[in-house]
């Protein structure tokens, strides 16, 4: 099961957030019961950890944050790995892509690109300096106030923080990527389909990644990769199956689930099909294994 953690947090009255048009704010500590599942996001997340550690996997690997430290992640599908060892507590912001590109409209004459060089990364590690660690306590002590915030005072403290990750040259690989959705209004459809066919996720949610209405998405896709999803989806799942076959450690279920496919009997039918063996013969008589 893939959780849609965004819709969660703003979901659920247990949890302190503050809610804006473009931007939400939660404080939560752990054990969750998210913690269980595969975590995915359609708005872009800033996780600063108060105390504790956790690891967060992306497509380009793993990505461990410990106490004062900070990623930024963007839409995607994430496995995480809890530590119960130490107390959790984080402070996620979500903050829209919107929102990002009307800060850098409005700033560009401070704000500009290190270099011309944007990485494809799904995650950036964020460099916390003691400003934008005072902030954070901050935010966190109006929360814990209790008291209803006025809008007008979180949507500055939103910009402040985003002023405070930009303006420091160590973050210059964020600020690049922030600057490059100046130039684009929606999210590259082949890179966010490559990074995430592999995920149980509804087309639905494949749109709402894509920051695409359901009906415009299919029809990009069509004229980008000339199929429809569900034929394209199905296929690079196949393949990825054909490799994960390879993994002696994994058996025939975790490939199956690993690659996107939603039950044992689907997927064998769907390999049979396009592979003329069903998977575990194939592992046999193609991999030797």
């Amino acid at each position: 099961m893939t959780v849609d953690i965004f819709k969660y947090f703003s979901r659920h009255p247990k949890y302190n957030k503050l809610v804006g048009d473009d931007y939400l704010f939660v404080e939560y500590k752990c054990p969750l019961e998210v913690e269980n599942f595969k975590l995915w996001t359609e708005v872009p997340i800033l996780n600063y950890v108060i105390s504790g550690k956790k690891d967060w996997t992306a497509f380009e690997g793993k990505y461990t944050v410990h106490q004062g430290e900070a990623l930024f992640i963007k839409q995607g599908v994430y496995n995480t790995k809890q530590y119960f060892e130490d107390d959790y507590c984080v402070m996620l912001f979500f903050i829209t892509e919107d929102f990002i590109r009307r800060f850098f409209r409005t700033h560009d004459h401070i704000v500009r690109p290190q270099n011309d060089k944007v990485l494809e990364n799904q995650i950036f590690t964020i460099d916390v300096g003691d400003s934008l660690n005072a902030l954070f306590i901050s935010v966190f002590n109006y929360m814990n106030q209790g008291k209803e915030i006025p809008k007008g005072l979180v949507e500055m403290k939103f910009n402040e923080l985003l002023y405070n990750v930009t303006l420091n040259p160590h973050n210059k690989d964020l600020i690049n990527y922030f600057c490059s959705l100046q130039q684009v209004e929606k999210s590259n459809l082949d890179t966010v389909m490559m990074k995430n066919f592999h995920c149980d996720l509804k087309l639905e949610e494949f749109a709402r990644l894509t920051g695409r209405s359901l009906s415009t998405f299919k029809r990009d896709f069509k004229e980008f990769y000339n199929e429809t999803p569900g034929k394209w989806l199905n296929t690079k799942r196949l393949e990825y199956a054909k490799t994960l076959l390879g993994n002696p450690e994994l058996n025939i279920n975790d490939v199956c689930f690993e690659s996107g496919f939603k039950n044992a009997s689907h997927f064998n039918s769907s390999f049979k099909e396009k592979y003329k063996l069903p998977p575990n013969q194939y592992r046999k008589q193609v991999l030797n294994i």
